[in-house]
């Protein structure tokens, strides 16, 4: 008869190849299920209510790991989200190249801010949440560097909220950062580590 294991398995509510790599990297086994989500619907209602970015980061996040907890009774889930705000402006991940370049002129010369939220859930209960924040100075580059970085970053270009990759090419866009490296990526990762280890995932 074998004996359960007293270590709670981890599941990552989302669809996000850096968020699963920075679990990877850390040493932590999770399993991958991406929650059904309407987040237009969700920051359309927040827009409208006037919450701010942080809450609405939370709700999505929450609200992921929530979709997928009952499919993983007794696990620890993690869901995440992140928001980009410049001047009171939401932007979301671009749906193509156009459109990315377009967030991108917005976004040159200016200061934007990237709110991450983790949110752990199990069993349908709240365990444990953390917000952060980072904010981002984007140099006032030429518009023939833009084409010339969208032309070599590609499709990338339309995986992160911001239309960069900080930890690749994405660097060059920028003059100044301010903030915690994995929170840029969409993750407060150290504090959720803290979390997880207390709870016997991860190495004290």
């Amino acid at each position: 008869m074998s004996v359960p294991s007293l270590v709670p398995s981890l599941v990552l509510a989302s669809g996000s190849r850096t968020r699963a790599e920075m679990l990877e990297r850390a040493g932590l086994t999770a399993t991958l299920d991406k929650p059904l989500v309407d987040e237009e619907e969700v920051k359309l209602a927040g827009r409208a209510e006037g919450v701010s970015a942080e809450a609405v980061a939370e709700t999505l996040a929450e609200l992921k790991a929530q979709r997928v907890t009952r499919r993983h009774p007794g696990a620890l889930v993690i869901g995440a989200d992140q928001m980009l705000e410049c001047d009171g402006v939401w932007f979301d991940k671009p749906t193509d190249r156009a459109a990315a370049r377009t967030q991108l002129l917005a976004l040159r010369g200016k200061t934007h801010q990237l709110v991450s939220c983790a949110v752990v859930v199990r069993d349908g209960a709240r365990m444990w949440h953390k917000v952060d924040r980072a904010r981002l100075a984007m140099r006032d580059f030429s518009d023939a560097f833009l084409d010339d970085y969208l032309d070599r970053v590609g499709d990338d270009v339309l995986h992160s909220v911001g239309a960069y990759q900080l930890e690749g090419l994405g660097a060059q866009l920028f003059q100044r950062v301010e903030g915690d490296f994995f929170t840029i990526l969409g993750l407060p990762l150290l504090p959720l580590l803290g979390f997880l280890r207390v709870h016997g995932v991860g190495k004290e």
